[in-house]
This record gives structure tokens, C-alpha cells and sequence, in this order.
């Protein structure tokens, strides 16, 4: 009877000690999938509250262009603080644990193609000399610029029409640039939809 139980007493150590390692494997796998790329860093969601795990700062702004001073080729980046107590894997491959204060990655952020034409001026120049093609001819449209010169702005119609146009942003520079415009301030921002647009599906009634 004694040799019984400490059979199953053995037994019960075997299974106890089977699961434990078996909560053990599993918290270890998941702890290891969440040490992902800091890279990888998103804003997660934590009930009905917003977890922030990473803040970037904010891009050093070129008073000429009124652009982020690195940007190259309409990209430009900017350097991410992971939250404090964040632990992910640098670019080397190695973890670590950040106090809030260290940067992380780098995180890219769009930027526009600038060449020096100035959304205020060619605004200013449509609206009060307009009508001598001043404004055509700063956005480097000189063929129309004679001819609004000649004309006087198409009689007032056209400078009309040109002024709504470059207020609106639909013409700009003749090079294909885009205009100077504050970095903070109001900027048109054109929407379009490709194939990888997602399109939340319609609901049948």
C-alpha cells in the first residue's frame, strides 16, 4: 500500500512538473515573439486605452524650403524613442531594454519636392498683378504671361480663373515642383485611391 502512494505521488510530481514545463515553453515563446524589431513598434491597444510603445520627434525644419532638412527624393526620416521599459531588438541584432530617453530606430516620413517657387508670392502676384501675367510668369508659364500681358489678363477672366487656380494648388511650377509652404501651416494634400486602398466592404441590409 506504501509503494502505492509513492507511486502516485511520483506520478503527481511527474504531471505537475510536465505542465509547468509546459507554461514555462509557452511563456518563453511569447515573451520571445513580443522582443520583435524595434522597428516593428506600433500603437497597440490595451482595453479602452491607447499603449504608446514609441514617440518620434519631430523633423528639423529648413527655413528655405520648408521642408525636413534631410529629405531626399520626397523621404526624409526621424528618430523614434521607444516608451520606457520597451524591450525590442536593435538593428544589430541585439535586445535591449530602453528608459525612454534612447532612440530606437529611425522612422521615415514623407516630404515634397521644393525648387524655390513660394506659394505666398505666386498668390500675391496672381492677385494684384494678374492681370500682366506676373503671376505666369513666376511659375515659369512665360508664353501665357505675354499673352495675359497682352490681353489684359483675358479681360479680367483669366486672371480670375488663374488666381483660383494657383489659390487651389492646381497649378503650380512649371518644373513640376511643388510650392514653398510653411511646414506647420495649411497645406493641400491630395487624395487618391490605388489598388492597395483598403475599401471597407459594404454592409447587405
Amino acid at each position: 500500500m506504501a509503494s502505492f502512494r509513492r507511486r502516485l505521488v511520483c506520478l503527481r510530481s511527474g504531471i505537475w512538473s510536465i505542465l509547468f514545463y509546459c507554461i514555462y515553453s509557452h511563456l518563453k515563446l511569447v515573451l520571445a515573439e513580443d522582443v520583435d524589431s524595434c522597428e516593428n513598434l506600433r500603437l497597440g491597444h490595451l482595453d479602452s486605452f491607447t499603449l504608446l510603445m514609441y514617440l518620434c520627434k519631430d523633423p528639423k525644419i529648413n527655413e528655405t524650403t520648408q521642408e525636413p532638412e534631410n529629405c531626399r527624393d520626397t523621404t526624409a526620416w526621424v528618430e523614434c524613442l521607444p516608451a520606457p521599459n520597451i524591450s525590442c531588438r536593435l538593428s544589430n541584432g541585439t535586445e535591449f531594454r530602453f528608459s525612454g530617453e534612447e532612440v530606437g530606430f529611425n522612422k521615415t516620413i514623407p516630404c515634397r519636392n521644393v525648387s524655390g517657387y513660394s506659394y505666398k508670392v505666386a498668390v500675391a502676384l496672381s492677385l494684384f498683378l494678374g492681370w500682366l501675367g506676373a503671376d505666369r510668369f513666376y511659375l515659369g508659364y512665360p508664353a501665357l504671361g505675354l499673352l495675359k500681358f497682352c490681353t489684359v489678363g483675358f479681360c479680367g477672366i483669366g486672371t480670375l480663373i488663374d488666381f483660383i487656380l494657383i489659390a487651389m494648388q492646381i497649378v503650380g511650377p512649371a518644373d513640376g515642383s511643388n510650392y514653398i509652404v510653411d511646414y506647420y501651416g495649411a497645406r493641400l494634400t491630395r487624395l487618391s485611391i490605388t489598388n492597395q486602398t483598403y475599401r471597407k466592404p459594404h454592409l447587405s441590409l
